[in-house]
């Protein structure tokens, strides 16, 4: 076979490639229907139309509908390193001046093409002028697609594999192209080894372009092996975390490098940020490049790449399955933190029983014996004992069965509240008269003791047992630990209303503010004291809590002790109990 004929072959072999590529760009164009994909097609579409029509023209035409047609063939040609150029721009805009002087250059040398007298065929003479605009068309084909090429390329590096590689292959394929023009401009026609090899570089142009247009799967698993390889650890490791901070961070960076994302943020149900990486929030919420993916239990806001959505389309897929893999491990982690909290709790409140059965005991082990060590001496030897004797006695029956049958009232308050069953009916109350009448009865013979600083006319609606339980046992508590004078105020806003004792005293030791609720629990001082059983503020603050409020503490400076009862204006929370 001589190498004319192999040459024509090539020909041949070249127009059905950038045909093929052409189709390719248009089916594209018509699933996808984005801007990119309309320059693509435009791009590519005009280059096939060029190598298949060419085919089909004569070397010399000769009726005005085959000048016309060559004509176009020409201006397609102009047109093609153009849009390949506007391809580029759709993704990253250029400056203004760079898409002035492209238009221009283009639309000038379409002018030029269309007003040239003659196209003279392979082999004839050309003239000064012809040969002028020859090298306008080869310098404006080889400068807007060397610009293209390097804008591809550059923008490459940042992407992820699949991304990356099919941008440069399209880069290579415009070189490759560029080339092989610029030596049909230079190559006599009779040059037919030349020409084969010009050819074939078209040939492999047309292929390389399409590898990068619309790689096959196959290749594109290749490709993309080290996003699977992060996504596969990142997998691996949902499965073998348990607490939801540690999931959305192991599987952050895998989910970035899919889609090569500027910032990821992974949102809860409710829209709370669970985790992010490559930016802060707040989370944007629009933009032309900011994805949101929606799965179950949770939804990612991506700012992807401007070129993931062309480049990367399958990837996105890929990172929604992620994704819905997340929330799966979320649900997962979850259930066994609720499990852990729940078994912790569980564990607490058996601890807290036994240490409850073990402390009211002991507690009340002393009035009980007390009480029996005295009615043991009246039935004994009550008859031998003088009056003052029998009246000390009694006196201590009547002190330690106060003593019991206050720690059992406790008791009884502490069961009530923790089995949720006391009953909370807000009335309207005059806040002074009832303080007023809680001083007398709680710190009889110490009213000078106590300066009450309310309005006559204030009036609250709480619960008349949880607000006489709450404040007569924080003026106990602050006449017995503290030092007069003690402050009684109250005050009331439109959500809450709030009455406060304050003393003078020492104050509560810092090492015991911690404590200073728990069941039992007294200080030193007070416990070297023998005095309370450590349960009147703790049963104060549960009352408090059953009416929706809080009971808080707070150290006055230079000394002192601060109570604060704080209840919702007008409300009964827990009011079904």
């Amino acid at each position: 076979m001589s190498a004319h004929n192999i040459n024509d072959i090539l020909k041949y072999v070249s127009a059905a490639a950038f045909a093929l590529l052409g189709a390719v760009s248009l089916a594209l164009w018509l699933r996808r229907r984005s801007r990119p994909s309309l320059w693509a097609a435009l791009c590519f579409s005009s280059l096939g139309g060029v190598a298949l029509v060419g085919q089909l023209l004569p070397e010399h035409p000769d009726s005005n509908a085959e000048v016309v047609a060559q004509r176009a063939l020409v201006i397609a040609l102009i047109l093609f390193p153009y849009f390949l150029f506007r391809f580029t721009a759709a993704f990253d805009p250029a400056s203004r001046r760079l898409n002035w002087i492209t238009t221009g250059t283009t639309a000038g040398l379409i002018v030029w093409s269309i007003l040239l007298p003659d196209i003279p065929a392979a082999g004839e003479h050309r003239s000064v002028g012809f040969s002028l605009y020859v090298y306008a068309l080869v310098m404006q084909f080889g400068i807007l697609s060397t610009i293209a090429a390097y804008r591809l390329w550059a923008a490459g590096r940042d992407q992820p594999s699949v991304a990356r590689n099919r941008m440069r292959l399209l880069s290579l394929a415009a070189i490759a192209l560029t080339a092989a023009l610029f030596f049909v401009a230079l190559i006599p026609a009779d040059e037919y080894g030349l020409q084969i090899a010009v050819n074939s570089l078209a040939i492999a142009s047309a292929l390389i372009f399409l590898l990068g247009l619309a790689p096959p799967e196959v290749v594109r698993a290749v490709w993309r092996r080290p996003e699977q390889e992060r996504s596969r650890r990142a997998v691996g490791g949902l499965m073998s975390t348990i607490d939801p901070e540690q999931v959305v961070e192991s599987v952050l960076p895998a989910m970035r490098g899919l889609v090569g994302a500027k910032a990821v943020f992974v949102l809860g149900p409710d829209g709370s940020v669970l985790g992010s990486i490559g930016a802060e929030p707040p989370v944007p919420e629009e933009g032309p490049h900011i994805l949101r993916l929606d799965m179950p239990g949770i939804s990612m806001i991506v700012v992807a790449s401007t070129y993931a959505p062309f480049f990367g389309s399958d990837e996105i897929e890929l990172l929604r399955s992620l994704g819905a893999l997340t929330g799966l491990a979320l649900d997962r982690s979850r259930l066994f933190v609720q499990e852990r909290e729940q078994r912790i709790a569980l564990e607490r409140a058996d601890e807290m029983k036994t240490n409850f059965i073990a402390l009211a005991a002991h507690e009340l082990r002393t009035p009980v014996t007390s009480v029996h060590g005295v009615v043991q001496t009246l039935d004994r030897i009550g008859d031998q004992l003088s009056a003052g004797d029998r009246e000390q006695l009694a006196e201590a029956l009547r002190s330690q069965s106060e003593r019991m049958r206050s720690l059992v009232d406790q008791l009884l308050d502490l069961s009530r509240l923790d089995a949720d069953t006391v009953p909370i009916s807000p009335v309207q109350i005059p806040v002074r008269a009832e303080v007023e009448q809680l001083v007398a009865a709680s710190a009889p013979g110490r009213d000078a003791d106590i300066d009450v600083r309310i309005p006559d006319t204030l009036e609250a609606v709480v619960d008349k047992t949880v607000f006489d339980r709450v404040v007569s046992n924080l003026l106990t508590n602050a006449l017995r630990h503290g030092a007069a004078p003690v402050v009684v105020s109250a005050a009331q806003s439109d959500n809450h209303f709030r009455l406060v004792v304050e003393d003078c005293g020492e104050g509560v030791p810092p090492q015991f503010v911690d404590d200073l609720f728990e069941r039992f629990s007294r200080s030193d001082k007070a416990r070297s004291r023998g005095q309370g059983s450590g349960l009147g503020l703790s049963i104060a603050r549960s009352y408090a809590r059953a009416h929706g409020g809080d009971l808080v503490h707070e150290t006055v400076q230079p000394h002192g002790a601060r109570f604060e009862l704080v209840v919702p204006v007008g409300r009964a929370l827990n009011s079904d109990h």
